[in-house]
């Protein structure tokens, strides 16, 4: 069980077609109630405050692709990995690599929450002589799995990983967390193929498909459509997402998990900015931080949930 979930973990290690595997899914899916997705929302919208919360005290750093992996980091943290915050070191936790290091501070947010350092210790991101710098760095901070920065080395670092961990008889799983636009790097396909190749059933790839990137859309600069064809073409079983769905994130790790034979891919459909009206779907909010005057509304608008509720800030 892992320390932050409360349904049992279900792992399927026989082979058979996926036809078969889909008659089963819904058996070894974990289970994840009502009550349990409300409390995951909420905790989502709290690290989504605590990341503006961050980069305005920061003055620089990433917003819109931070708010849209919310959902996911939270779903990872508080219901999916295995993992100890109190013993970040424990051999037989599971191993999440960021590739897009750029969208860190909501890591750190859903970190700290978890409890793998103080809340107040988010004030310090982006500071000299801070744990939590603009990209994650390995040495620095505990429960941080590698050193991240130049885009599209994630995949092959996990993939090294996972094959290191079956020669090794763990049982552990390999989790990265990639972007859309870094899928634009050729070393993300060497990758690829060697997952594919040597049939990492134990690694499972996350791409934020929030459609940005720095300068544009991404489909505007390098399209990467049939994105999903690619990946099945090197091996690869692949699951299009909601990405701000938790039913739909813990099924899709479920299923990852009763895969037997290949990596799996989940393509999460991301809203770049989710929560903030203001900076859905725009790319200029892609590396700003915002301002003070405009972190105040941006709160006040999580919040209310947009208005909905009356806020305790109120």
């Amino acid at each position: 069980m892992g320390v932050w979930g409360d349904a049992p973990k279900t792992h399927f290690s026989g082979g058979g077609t996926f036809a078969l595997i889909k008659i089963i899914i819904g058996k070894v899916s974990q289970y994840i109630h009502d009550d349990k997705i409300k409390k995951l929302e909420e905790l989502a919208n709290q690290a989504r405050e605590l990341l503006i919360e961050e980069l305005v005290e920061a003055k620089s750093g990433h917003t819109a692709g931070p708010l849209g992996m919310a959902d996911i980091f939270t779903a990872l943290y508080f219901h999916i990995l295995n993992h100890d915050p109190k013993n970040p070191d424990w051999e037989e936790r599971d191993r999440l690599f960021l590739s897009n290091g750029h969208i860190c501070p909501i890591r750190y947010a859903v970190m700290a929450m978890s409890g793998y350092f103080p809340l107040e210790e988010l004030q310090t991101l982006r500071k000299f002589g801070s744990r939590l710098q603009g990209h994650p760095e390995r040495e620095r901070l505990p429960g941080v799995e590698t050193t991240s920065g130049p885009l599209g080395s994630g995949l092959g670092q996990a993939a090294g990983y996972a094959y290191a961990a079956r020669m090794d008889g763990k049982k552990f799983r390999v989790y990265c967390a990639m972007s859309d636009g870094e899928q634009e790097t050729g070393n993300i396909w060497e990758s690829a193929m060697f997952a594919g190749k040597y049939k990492l059933n134990n690694l499972t790839g996350i791409i934020d498909r929030n459609n940005i990137q720095i300068d544009g859309m991404v489909e505007n600069i390098m399209p990467l459509e049939p994105l999903r064809a690619k990946y099945e073409a090197f091996n690869w079983h692949v699951i299009e997402i909601d990405g701000h769905n938790f039913e739909a994130i813990v099924d899709a790790v479920e299923e990852a998990k009763a895969i037997y034979e290949k990596p799996t891919l989940i393509i999460a459909h991301t809203i770049p900015g989710k929560g903030i009206k203001e900076m859905e779907f725009d790319y200029k909010w892609h590396g700003v931080p915002p301002k003070p005057e405009e972190a105040k509304k941006f709160l006040d608008e999580l919040r209310t949930l947009g208005g909905k509720i009356v806020s305790e800030h109120q």
